[in-house]
């Protein structure tokens, strides 16, 4: 193990340069976007935790005129075009707007918050209050904004204002860049004011039509909204998404930075572990690991070197997506999310230019959606006769890390659905004896759950386990009974009763019955039973087996 420097956390380029933490180089991204410095906006589209925040941050300290960023910039890829430096390098005004905080429950909330990030941004640029080659109408303009006291046009139209002051000031055009733009639209629409937040950042995005003042501009998001939506007559507007190919090695690691960070840190032995974990994406023409993850694992390393991976992506994203997709399933969905859940794939339709208030409105919108933030990739190398439709993908969970955050988001799903179901007769079925009617019962709820793991035993505990929790009854799980683990064991103390349920999996049809024996079986040779026969006046012992969303249930005779 090697003494590297983890910068977890840290998205502020400069910070990580100058306190020497470990950086993959990504400065090659300045030279690409300058290949077409004829493009006025570049919209960056990627999933969270993809580099784009740090990325900006780096783009500020080699473009901004107020700094001297030589030695930041000191043997990284970009130092060595000593031509494309001298004429880029700390030769233009840059404004860096950072939206990724603005949030809140109501609209009012939103737009002070935005608003005070607006007056962070003026207030960096408080030196104008003192530039002679401005107005005092125009400085007036520029304190009340920098003081949060202009009105609703004047924040609309800040972002060209100042341009325009800045332009004013320095006689050179104006770099803007501007960070999780999609954020406060995202926010508006979970919180029913999207209309209102909606107007807002058009009137901000004016800045990037017909401005004299803008050099450029590079705006970065989750999702490339509808160009009508938000930039209506804006020109020369480029995208780069995931399925593009101009920029996609410098948001996430490729393969061999990764290996180059495992050669690094002494840790090429987890090679493996961490491909399986967090690789997997399919940006374009690249194959990516999640940053984000990877720096997180090699940090918990450096600590613990017998870490386990975790869902470090999870804590920092918004998994509601997947629940409301949960929630709108109907019976096509629930196949594609099983079929997902089994390590396969589905042909989908997919739509890069979303608007936020229709993201619901189609299931085709849904599964764009899941695409685009990262929760499904590209599946590459199928097998599909001729070529695939028009405008669809073959999508793939990409990792482990996904699989776990569906996996944990189904299962809290079946737990809050099942309390919600009538289960009743299925009740009464039990604690009379009648395994026809449970079979019945059971068979019925199967056909509502989404299930995963190419139906292995596990699914089929957590499924019994769903059904009695929440429904006033002591439920456990493969615990010590007798002389071995039983499946489900249900207690119902007040009335003095308890459930024994062992199950079991088959693979074929016709063996249901079979593995029905076989588990009937295992309750009497490792006598469940035994330990409940002193506290409980009645004790039930059931033998159940499954096939995918089929099952059978038989009660040991007294």
């Amino acid at each position: 193990m090697k003494n590297i420097d983890i910068p977890v956390g840290i998205s502020n380029f400069a910070e990580i340069r100058k306190n020497k933490y470990y950086y993959i180089d990504k400065t090659g991204l300045i030279e690409e976007l300058l290949k077409t410095t004829a493009t006025k906006v570049t919209l960056i589209t990627r999933p969270r935790r993809f580099g784009k925040t740090l990325g900006m941050s780096m783009l500020e300290n080699f473009f901004d005129i107020r700094k001297d960023s030589k030695l930041l910039f000191d043997g990284l890829e970009i130092a060595d075009k000593q031509a494309l430096c001298e004429k880029w390098m700390n030769q233009y005004p840059v404004m860096f707007l950072s939206l990724k905080s603005v949030d809140g429950n109501d609209f009012l909330t939103a737009y002070s918050q935005l608003a005070y990030e607006i007056g962070a941004l003026y207030k960096e640029h408080d030196y104008l209050l003192e530039s002679p080659v401005l107005g005092e109408e125009e400085k007036k303009l520029f304190w009340q904004i920098k003081e949060r006291q202009a009105g609703k046009i004047e924040i609309m139209r800040s972002l060209q204002i100042l341009s325009q002051l800045l332009n004013k000031h320095y006689k050179k055009e104006v770099i803007l860049l501007i960070d999780e733009y999609d954020v406060p639209i995202a926010k508006a629409t979970s919180n029913g004011y999207y209309r209102e937040m909606l107007e807002i950042m058009k009137g901000l995005m004016q800045a990037l039509k017909d401005n004299p003042s803008l050099r450029f501009a590079v705006i970065t998001g989750c999702l490339k909204i509808a160009k009508e939506s938000i930039f209506t007559g804006t020109n020369n507007f480029v995208s780069d998404t995931i399925t593009d190919t101009r920029l996609n090695e410098y948001f996430g690691f490729v393969q061999s930075e990764v290996d180059q960070i495992l050669r690094d840190a002494n840790f090429t032995d987890k090679a493996d572990l961490i491909k399986k974990w967090y690789d997997g994406y399919h940006f374009g023409d690249f194959d990516v690991y999640c940053p984000w993850d990877v720096m997180c694992y090699l940090r918990d390393l450096l600590y613990k070197p017998e870490a386990k991976p975790a869902s470090y992506w999870r804590n920092t994203s918004d998994n509601s997506i997947i629940r409301s997709f949960i929630d709108y399933a109907g019976s096509s969905i629930t196949n594609k999310l099983e079929n997902l859940m089994d390590g396969g794939y589905i042909i989908q339709k997919i739509d890069e230019n979303l608007t936020y208030d229709y993201l619901h409105s189609s299931e085709d919108n849904l599964w764009s959606m899941l695409y685009l933030t990262g929760y499904l990739t590209q599946k590459k190398g199928i097998e599909y006769r001729g070529e695939l439709p028009e405008g669809t993908v073959a999508l793939t969970i990409p990792n482990e890390e996904i699989r776990y955050i569906f996996e944990t988001t189904i299962s809290k799903w079946f737990d809050e659905s099942a309390k919600k179901w009538n289960r009743e007769a299925l009740f009464d079925a039990v604690w009379s004896g009648d395994s026809e009617s449970i079979t019945r019962e059971m068979s019925t709820l199967l056909r509502r759950t989404i299930s995963y793991h190419d139906y292995r035993e596990d699914f089929y505990h957590a499924f019994l386990s769903g059904i009695f929790t929440g429904a006033g009854y002591q439920v456990q799980s493969n615990k010590e009974h007798g002389e071995g683990r039983s499946g489900i064991v249900v207690c119902d103390s007040l009335n003095g009763r308890v459930a024994i349920f062992e199950a079991k999996r088959t693979k074929v049809l016709k063996d249901l019955e079979t593995e029905c024996d076989k588990a009937l079986q295992q309750i009497d040779e490792r006598m469940y039973a035994k330990d409940f026969e002193d506290a409980y006046d009645q004790v039930l012992c059931y033998g159940i087996a499954f096939f995918k969303k089929r099952c059978m249930v038989k009660r040991k005779e007294s």
